[in-house]
This record gives C-alpha cells, structure tokens and sequence, in this order.
C-alpha cells in the first residue's frame, strides 16, 4: 500500500513539477529563466533587486560570472551547465533593467498603501517600528515592549511610546548570506529571572576558511543591555557555508527548549547523520543541559540534544497553546515546502523524500514517501518560502482565531491557515506583496505583529470594520 502511495506521489509531484517548471520554459526569455529558477531565493519581482548588497559586484560583467559559476558556500547553484552563455546574459540585462525600474517605487518611510481588503474583514497596518534591514525575529516581554532582531546583528528594545533603542551586549555574529542574529525569546519566568534566548550565526576561523555554525546564547537583559551572556548550544560540525542556519526557538508548557537548526545546504551530509546537529530538531534545558527523556540519549554517535531528524532548513516553529503540539515550516528546495507535526525520534526524510526538485530542475530522489519517514501534514508547490509562524490565541479577528499564521517569503505575503484534525482545509493569502515576511507574533495586547523586510518594517494589523476606516 505504502508503495502504491508513493508512486502516486511521485506522479501528482512529476505532475505539477512540470506544469509549473518545464511548460513555461519552452520560450527560454530572461522573464521566464527568472520565474523558473531565480524567483525561490530571489523572490518574484526581479525590481527588488533594487535593495540587495551586492557583495560580488553588479556591474554586467560580474552578474554574468556570479550567475555562471554560482556561489555555492551561499546557497547559490552555479548556472553554467543549465543555462546557455546567451540565456545567462540576457538575465544579467534583466536584472540590471529591474534595478533601475526598482528604484522607481522603492518603499520611503511606508507602504504604498495601509489598508488591505481580506475575505471577511480589512486590515490596517499601524507602523510599530521601522528603520531595520532585515527584522528577523521578535519577543513581547510581560510589560508590553518588544524585541526586534536585525539579522545584521543588532537587537532592539521598543516601549510602549514605539520607542527604539539598540541594546547593548549583543553577540558577534556572522552577517553573511543567510546568517546574522535571529530569533529571540523571552524565558518563561522572565519577569522572575529576566533571561532571554538568541539564535545567531556564530563563526570561528580555520586555517584560511572562516567557518560558522548555528549558536544559542541566554543572557540576562538589564535595562537595554546583555549581561551576563552565556552559549549554551552551538552546532557541529562548523561549515564554510552561509545558509540554513534554522534558528526558530519555542519554550514549551514543561519549561524545555526547542529550537531547529538546518542542514547547512549539506543535505548528503547532515540530515540523515544522527552525529551531525544540522537538519535537525532539538530539545535542551533552559540552562543548555540535555533532558534524559530525549530520544537519542545514550545512543552512541548521536547527538543528545536531538529531538526529530531528517530536516532541511526549518524557519518556522510554534507550540500549539492547547494542545501542546510542535509545528514547524520548513523551506523545500524547487516545490516541496512543508508544514509538520514535529515528533520525539521522527525522521522526516530530507534528503531521501521529498515533494520537491533541485534548482536547477534535477530530480532529487525519486521518493516521496518511505517506511519509516514521516510525511509533511501539508506541502506547497511551488514554494512560499515558509518562515516565522504562530497560532493566533485572540478574539480580535472574527473567525481567525485558532487559525496558523505563517510569513511567505517568496511571495510576500502573510498566509492563513485553517486547520481541522491536524490537516490544512483552507488558505488565505493576507497582506498581499507587502514584502518578504519574515516573522509573526501575537502580542500581550491580542494583535496580530509582523515583521517585514524590503525594508524593515514590524506592523501591527487592525481589523477594520467594513465601510469604516477606524479599527
């Protein structure tokens, strides 16, 4: 039965795999070689390349060289064997054309527009705080401020007035591709202990080779400094890689903290490797000892803060406030994006299953499903570039609440997700194009907070009622 299942599987995933990745090919313009395999990581509109930090140069030249020989260390294929020489340039022509259109509605000081028209209800956006990069992940603490993380490795502390101040006593981190300083979490007794949790990329050198990992630190927070900082996790092994990093932290009900750490973009290496901490789920204290009741726990070879296995690069994670259930999103590579119920000892199969194809339109395993390895509750094609999720607790938004809330980075937007019996029955695109959406949170006071880049914004969303422009 289960292989008859997984040979439909692979069929529906040939199916749709085609009709969004080779149909559209057949025209081979610079619009489409984009769409097919530049928009994933880059996201659908070529003009936002308008923001980007061009490390490696963006003149046409130097486009064409870095869309050739790629950058693998940063989770960028290299092109040359996919793409003809003509192909390649015309997409460096592309996207020198969308930086200059992009320059034409970059974001100022706001969003076009406040005020977006959803399913049942219009949502305002009030402005909490901007002036970030990339606002990575944030925390309310039980007096009503919040924390922002910019993944460029500053931390912000804002009070109740929306005022910003950069704390003091923030990790060094390693601001490269993918990595920076990202989730925050306030320990559960904060208002006892005012401890809080950071993930960040952390990094050390070798030989010639800066290396960097995926790190855990607490720290007290005293007034707007970090004091008393200490790491309590770091994975191993360190790579030279600058993607998938993971990092999303939740405290459950028991006091035990959870956090992902992804494969590090060595899916041949980690996933599958109980001796790696990468592509996994872990489970530790609040002071970073190990719970005996973990499942790998006196195995030899394994690693004992391991809670589940067989990940790619989870950005999103939530602890169901009822149920007490884990969920977490996690990023596929072409197709293949996923939601999952994250259990003790599971294996979720990455790289040996998948829903999803390579970049460059190559198969990646022939399976999507095998004895033993767990199947997603739900998986997207083509890819929404899944990120920070949580479950809404308020009765602010009439019939949301218990819905899943989760960012879509690829195609910027805030998706709502309706779930009965643990299986996804609808979805709503919220927020339409307001940039990649990285982070959100409920706050003390029951609203809905995101953060967003492009650039950084966190805003708070006002239900509005029909035919009024007041919340």
């Amino acid at each position: 039965m289960l292989k008859l299942i997984s040979m439909i599987s692979i069929l529906l995933v040939f199916f749709f795999n085609k009709i969004e990745f080779d149909s559209p090919k057949a025209d081979n313009s610079p619009q489409t070689n984009y769409k097919t395999y530049c928009s994933s990581c880059h996201g659908e509109k070529v003009e936002m390349f308008v923001d980007r930090q061009w490390k490696h140069g963006s003149t046409k030249a130097e486009l064409i060289a870095s869309i050739s020989n790629g950058w693998v260390d940063l989770g960028m294929p290299t092109w040359k064997p996919i793409l003809k020489p003509a192909e390649i340039t015309a997409l460096a022509e592309l996207i020198l054309n969308g930086i200059e259109e992009g320059k034409k509605f970059r974001f100022s000081d706001k969003p076009t527009s406040n005020l977006f028209e959803q399913e049942n209800m219009t949502i305002k956006l009030d402005t909490v705080v901007s002036g970030m990069k990339v606002p990575w992940g944030i925390a309310f603490l039980p007096n009503n401020d919040m924390l922002v993380t910019d993944r460029n490795g500053d931390m912000f502390r804002v009070d109740n007035q929306r005022n910003k101040t950069k704390l003091t006593g923030v990790p060094e981190v390693l601001a490269q591709g993918q990595g920076g300083l990202l989730d925050v979490i306030p320990h559960p007794k904060f208002s006892e202990n005012n401890l809080i949790y950071i993930s960040y990329s952390i990094s050390k050198k070798q030989e010639n080779d800066v290396l960097s990992s995926t790190a855990i630190m607490r720290a007290k927070l005293v007034g707007n400094a970090l004091t008393e900082q200490k790491v309590i996790f770091e994975a191993f092994p360190y790579f030279k890689t600058r993607h998938h990093y993971g990092s999303r932290m939740q405290f459950d009900k028991t006091g035990f903290l959870f956090f992902t750490v992804g494969e590090r973009g060595k899916e041949n290496e980690n996933p599958q490797d109980l001796a790696s901490d990468c592509g996994k789920v872990h489970r530790i204290k609040d002071d970073g000892s190990i719970p005996t009741d973990n499942p790998y726990v006196g195995k030899q070879g394994a690693r004992p803060s391991i809670w589940s296995w067989g990940h790619r690069n989870p950005q999103g994670m939530v602890i169901h406030p009822e149920t007490g259930v884990i969920w977490e999103t996690e990023h596929g590579p072409r197709g293949g994006d996923e939601l999952n119920i994250v259990k003790k000892g599971s294996n979720y199969g990455w790289p040996v299953i998948s829903y999803g194809i390579n970049y460059d339109g190559k198969p990646i395993t022939n399976l999507s499903a095998k004895e033993g390895m767990a199947q997603p509750q739900h998986y997207w094609i083509p890819s929404i570039g899944p990120s920070g999720a949580t479950f809404l607790t308020s009765d602010k938004y009439k019939g949301w609440k218990g819905d899943l809330l989760m960012g879509s980075l690829r195609f910027k937007y805030l998706n709502r997700v309706k779930i009965v019996n643990n299986k996804v029955v609808k979805e709503e695109a919220l927020l339409k194009n307001i940039g990649r959406l990285r982070d959100v949170r409920i706050g003390n006071d029951g609203y809905i907070y995101v953060a967003v880049e492009d650039p950084g914004f966190v805003f708070r969303l006002l239900p509005v009622e029909k035919g009024s422009s007041k919340p």
